[in-house]
């Protein structure tokens, strides 16, 4: 019950404080309809009267304008008839209380200044026309609508920065997520060019080896050599099919690469470049070096590669170290250095910084750990398993 009463409150609780304020209004009336100060009017019609110009306000939702200016409206030509009406009602005041601030909290603003000159020009009408009315009251009460017009107005306005400072971050969060999803398939794809040089090489090894075992076979073996021209037919098949996989991911610019991929035997000439660009850099290998996996070897280089250039570009250190360690069915390489660290975004290399490392990560099913270092500076751990 609690739960279901509660939205109910939340929504329509001025609505339920218009409503108390319109039978507290009536109930006043009535009771005190022998005092001195009583409106004139016959009971009856007082008493609609003032119910009347107080419930406007429910309709405020559909004419958030209208509503307020015309119980502001009526209580001004009220007071021509019945001096006494509108003041005598505490409710009726607390309600044009609320009318006021209802016109200050509009989001047009030049009807929320027409709206303050109509409250105005209401109570100096109604102050006028009430026959016990003092001149304290031609100035404290103008003033004291003026000051709930503006805590309205005031409110608005701010709700108003709230909500476009609400709707600007989430335009720049969906913004970050597409900029985040392009970068990934982007690397997806980037990653699958370079993993096709990889896998073609080893095809094509495979089909060559196969036609040079067939062209050995003694005229008799013809089973085998049925055989070996299968696996050379299928090797050829495969490496044409993967060749149009590849030129789908390719960019209308780019051109196959014929260069072999690099691997971690090529280390030393990114120490070098790093060097020539200003930044110290030391290399240490641990454990016996074997030979990886030819994709896990260029999947270690351009991690080496990546951690070094952004080091250059955006850490702002004075040296770096890169360990490769072998061991535990795993190579792990360590690239630190002393500087700021840099961000998750678009690296240099034309990668892209983190993602496009995590991603290659995930795709042997190693680790990546990237962050600040305990003593300063920053590091990059990644373990890349070797099954």
């Amino acid at each position: 019950m609690k739960l279901r009463l509660w939205p109910l409150l939340r929504e329509y609780w001025f609505d339920a404080l218009v409503v108390i304020c319109a039978v507290a209004g009536a109930v006043e009336i009535i009771v005190g309809r022998n005092h001195q100060d009583a409106p004139t009017s016959p009971l009856g019609f007082a008493v609609a009267f003032e119910m009347a110009m107080t419930l406007v306000l429910l309709f405020r939702r559909r004419f958030p304008f209208g509503a307020p200016m015309a119980m502001m409206v009526a209580g001004a030509s009220i007071s021509f008839v019945d001096g006494n009406l509108i003041p005598f009602s505490f409710a009726g005041f607390l309600s044009a209380m609320g009318a006021t601030f209802l016109l200050g909290a509009l989001d047009n603003r030049r009807q929320a200044l027409i709206g303050l000159a109509t409250v105005i020009g209401a109570l100096l009408i109604i102050v006028s026309n009430e026959p016990d009315a003092i001149w304290g009251d031609f100035v404290f009460l103008p003033i004291l609508f003026c000051i709930i017009w503006l805590f309205g107005f005031g409110l608005t306005r701010r709700l108003e920065q709230a909500r476009a400072a609400e709707e600007r971050a989430a335009l720049l969060q969906a913004e970050q997520e597409a900029e985040a999803r392009a970068a990934v398939a982007e690397e997806r794809a980037r990653i699958a060019r370079e993993l096709h040089d990889v896998v073609g090489h080893a095809v094509s090894v495979m089909t060559v080896q196969a036609s040079g075992v067939r062209r050995l076979l003694k005229p008799d073996q013809e089973r085998e050599r049925e055989a070996l021209e299968v696996v050379e037919q299928t090797g050829r098949e495969a490496l044409a099919e993967m060749r149009r996989l590849v030129g789908v991911l390719r960019r209308p610019e780019e051109a196959p690469a014929l260069a072999p991929q690099p691997s971690l035997q090529h280390v030393e000439r990114l120490v070098e470049q790093a060097r020539e660009a200003g930044l110290p850099v030391d290399v240490q290998v641990e454990g016996d070096p074997t030979e990886l996996p030819a994709g896990v070897d260029l999947t270690a280089y351009r991690l080496v590669q990546e951690a070094l250039t952004n080091t250059v570009k955006h850490a702002g250190a004075t040296r770096a170290d890169v360990v490769i360690r072998y061991g535990n069915g795993a190579v792990e390489l360590l690239v630190s250095d002393d500087g700021r660290g840099y961000s998750d975004g678009k690296a240099e290399s034309g990668g892209h910084g983190l993602v496009g490392m995590r991603e290659r990560v995930a795709v042997y099913g190693g680790e990546l750990e990237a962050g600040p270092a305990p003593g300063g500076g920053y590091r990059l751990r990644a373990r890349l398993p070797l099954g």
